[in-house]
């Protein structure tokens, strides 16, 4: 945990943590977290019936904005749980995203949970109504388009650049569809709106080594980067064992600083590293 009021270090650009440890000053101005939550809902996405590929999207896309994703859920279209699960998440991060389900089919059921979640009643917004109803169809199929236009009292829109219905928010739950193309649209139309910290960089080195050898040197390394997360994925190739280790923080300074600790354990260790990037 980064201690915000801590001590500068004279003479250096660095500040202490109350143990004595220290770490650069950019950290204590630039660490400003943001957090979220994305629920993924729909009962095709449990079956296995279709493959999720908004989380990712959402992820990368948030971390740019300097909103980290700290928690993913998917729930099934059951009015209970998609409710006790908002009502249990909005209050534990910044904001929560949520796909699927505002539909026009039986099982959309996604815009009356919000709504009951947030003990409002539903109501037909009247821009939604009217792009709806610019586009003239059957009265059956129009009935059941008019249930997107329904949103919860006092809800605002997310844009829709692909030409469908919008989407909404209340409070800090934002409400998006569930098809990528759409949500994805609907996403890029907050970038700039909603309130973000540093955005998180990486780094990352390839080594031909098990992670049992470099097991112990990892947690010293770590030790001295509390702010940074220091990962560690095996893999298989071509027979062979190895690692990658991926380094992941807000200050370029340090990141830097860690993977040359990590190349010179590496080295030290008998291997080359290999595949050096930074993100």
């Amino acid at each position: 945990m980064i201690v915000t009021l801590g001590l500068a270090v004279p003479g250096r650009n660095l500040w202490c943590y109350d143990d004595g440890r220290s770490f650069p000053r950019e950290i204590s101005m630039q660490e400003q977290v943001v957090t979220a939550c994305v629920l993924i809902i729909g009962n095709e996405i449990l079956s296995g019936r279709t493959q999720d590929t908004n989380l990712r999207h959402i992820a990368i896309t948030l971390n740019e904005w300097g909103i980290r994703v700290r928690e993913a859920r998917v729930v099934p279209d059951v009015e209970k749980e998609i409710i006790e699960t908002v009502r249990a998440i909005r209050s534990r991060y910044d904001y929560v995203f949520t796909t699927g389900g505002i539909g026009p089919t039986h099982d959309d059921i996604t815009a009356d949970c919000i709504a009951k979640a947030f003990d409002r009643k539903l109501v037909i917004h009247p821009e939604i109504a009217q792009l709806i109803q610019s586009r003239p169809v059957p009265p059956d199929v129009m009935a059941a388009r008019m249930l997107m236009a329904r949103v919860p009292e006092g809800a605002g829109l997310i844009g829709n650049p692909s030409g469908g219905p919008p989407g909404f928010f209340i409070e800090n739950v934002y409400v998006m569809a569930g098809i990528p193309s759409v949500m994805q649209a609907m996403l890029s139309t907050l970038e700039g709106k909603l309130r973000g910290g540093a955005p998180v960089r990486s780094r990352s080195v390839t080594v031909y080594l098990g992670e049992s050898q470099i097991a112990a040197p990892l947690g010293r390394i770590q030790d001295r980067y509390p702010h940074i997360d220091l990962g560690s994925y095996p893999f298989s190739r071509e027979s062979r064992y190895g690692t990658t280790l991926v380094m992941r923080g807000t200050s370029a300074t340090s990141l830097d600083a860690m993977l040359e600790e990590v190349i010179a354990m590496i080295v030290a260790a008998g291997a080359q590293p290999q595949d050096v990037t930074a993100a």
